[in-house]
């Protein structure tokens, strides 16, 4: 976690179910079923994570790698107070 991101990475992360359709070339459709279930989970992770940190959660995404093993959950959190990002100063 830093200032208004989360991010968490997870490894190894297939069922032998995904990790055969994997091997069978079939990565596209481990994906996509992954994708459909993040979309699904989507309100109960953020509420996971705004009740956690007692921030609200502007965005939540989801990405999975084949190789190597692994995937990664983000949060962008609202700003607050201080939080927001300095402006960038001219060149």
């Amino acid at each position: 976690m830093q200032r208004n991101y989360v991010m968490c990475v997870l490894e190894d992360i297939y069922t032998p179910i995904e990790r055969t359709l994997i091997d069978a070339g079939r990565a596209d459709a481990v994906r996509e079923t992954r994708t459909i279930f993040q979309d699904t989970m989507k309100p109960h992770f953020v509420k996971i994570v705004e009740d956690a940190l007692g921030r609200n959660v502007l965005a939540f995404m989801s990405q999975v790698c084949f190789d190597p093993d692994m995937s990664a959950e983000i949060f962008i959190l609202e700003p607050k107070g201080d939080d927001t990002a300095p402006e960038t100063e001219p060149s």
